[in-house]
């Protein structure tokens, strides 16, 4: 199951769905943007069997075919989350931890922008503080643990991150890390191509044709951001995606299809060994929750 954040409205087809925002708050800077992602499998009675959801944004394109991923996963434990995650939060200590930010789009009916209290608060005691990227690939039962939660520690989570900046790249990363049901089940890679500057700003670079060898020997399935119709998607159409022809540049083109019949390509392998290798005894239990 794929979900695709978009400014467009509500559309959904199969294992795909694109949801227009659920709130006024600021992207990226309250819970809500969270809540938007975990509430939107529930409703959806179409969706009885899944096991993974994939959160996407439109800047995002599939580097690979959808049954490419579909087939590596199929051979994978169904408790596997994977989401990029540190306790070692560096700089974002003092710029996303202490400050405390309001979002007036909590409660007022215009959207703007958010403000800051002159306060500081200290680094909680009763739970470990782990952030990471806002991209997810995140298992039904710890989905549904947050939603329907039998223990307090996503709810008051919640609340803690309602004033803080960016709390989807560390809210489901705290869940998961500071519960025990979870921590040993996490998978230290948030499935996607990124491209930063250095030192890293705000976002991160639009990946152009010059960064195309390395997307394809990353193995990610998902590349992010792209520039609106930038050349690199045409290439990717025809030598990734195995099109004629570009199809036009929608998330939702490049990795919808029949979902009963899977028919992997080559570029599965690339997937296979990333997988492999994240999974291998170097890389997974050594950095689960660290």
């Amino acid at each position: 199951m794929y979900r695709l954040q978009a400014t467009s409205p509500e559309k959904f087809s199969g294992n795909f769905l694109v949801t227009k925002p659920a709130s006024l708050t600021s992207p990226s800077n309250s819970p809500f943007d969270i809540w938007n992602v975990i509430s939107s499998p529930s409703p959806k009675p179409t969706w009885k069997d899944w096991d993974w959801f994939v959160n996407l944004s439109a800047s995002d394109y599939p580097l690979m075919p959808q049954d490419d991923i579909l087939h590596i996963f199929s051979y994978l434990p169904r408790d596997l989350n994977f989401l990029e995650h540190t306790t070692n939060i560096g700089w974002k200590e003092h710029q996303r931890a202490r400050p405390i930010v309001i979002d007036p789009g909590l409660y007022h009916s215009k959207k703007s922008g958010v403000f800051w209290a002159k306060e500081k608060r200290s680094m909680p005691a009763s739970f470990k503080l782990f952030m990471g990227s806002s991209w997810v690939v995140l298992t039904r039962p710890f989905l549904e643990f947050c939603i329907w939660g039998w223990d307090n520690l996503p709810r008051t989570l919640l609340m803690y991150y309602t004033n803080f900046l960016a709390s989807s790249e560390g809210y489901f990363h705290t869940v998961l890390c500071n519960h025990k049901d979870y921590q040993n089940t996490t998978v230290n890679h948030d499935m996607h191509f990124i491209k930063w500057d250095n030192p890293p700003k705000q976002y991160p670079v639009n990946l152009t044709i010059q960064h195309f060898p390395e997307m394809v020997e990353s193995g990610a399935p998902f590349g992010h951001s792209f520039a609106k119709d930038d050349p690199v998607l045409d290439k990717i159409d025809v030598e990734l995606l195995g099109r004629t022809r570009p199809l036009g540049r929608s998330v939702q083109n490049s990795v919808f299809g029949n979902t009963d019949a899977i028919r992997p390509s080559m570029s599965s392998k690339r997937l296979e060994k990333l997988v492999s290798n994240l999974l291998s005894t170097e890389n997974f239990r050594p950095k689960q929750c660290k």
